[in-house]
């Protein structure tokens, strides 16, 4: 799987219609779109597609048209994404209709040919899944905690509950097991898995 971590821009002409292709993380989406709209109101089209990896590590995927004839312009966009097997990404495509009518076999391939031409000229990177841990250490084990996750430049939130920090850690395979051999350093009563 791929996936980037930040948006990249093309823009292609077909027949006197402009399209503006966006691929973005999933993350910002949402402000992305939004943004979109305001800076180009007189785009007929705003058609997106986007593939998230949910909370139960299931890809979730969505797609609209935004008024093309149906299946014309999400779809083949949701398919180049599949085809680069791209992660946490979403990709928008703005219109600007030039006049003449493309049909629906011109349509299909605009929106490929402009989903394609954003991913060819964007910085692809490797995804690797991670894995959710939160733990509830003492305070007084904190620095060494924060110490070591630092060092090991891993990605990792804290807050405080009942005198206890709580560590919110995303973890690969290869660092749990770091993580682990780590924490073997500490009694077990000091660090509760929740």
């Amino acid at each position: 799987m791929q996936t980037i971590d930040q948006i990249f821009q093309t823009q292609i002409d077909i027949k006197k219609s402009t399209f503006l292709s966006f691929l973005c993380p999933f993350k910002d989406f949402k402000f992305l779109i939004e943004t979109l709209k305001k800076e180009h109101p007189k785009a007929v089209h705003f058609v997106y597609a986007y593939r998230v990896l949910n909370d139960f590590n299931q890809i979730a995927e969505d797609k609209s048209d935004d008024g093309e004839p149906k299946g014309t312009s999400g779809m083949p966009t949701l398919n180049v994404l599949r085809g680069y097997d791209l992660i946490n990404a979403a990709l928008i495509t703005v219109r600007y209709f030039g006049g003449i009518k493309l049909g629906t076999g011109g349509l299909v391939r605009a929106y490929s040919d402009a989903a394609n031409a954003v991913i060819n000229n964007s910085s692809l990177l490797s995804f690797e899944l991670k894995k959710n841990i939160t733990i509830a250490i003492d305070l007084k084990n904190l620095n060494r905690f924060e110490h070591f996750l630092k060092t090991y430049s891993f990605n990792f939130t804290k807050d405080f509950k009942d005198c206890k920090a709580i560590l919110h850690i995303k973890l690969n395979e290869k660092e749990e097991q770091e993580f682990e051999i780590f924490c073997k350093n500490f009694a077990p009563f000091e660090i509760e898995k929740l």
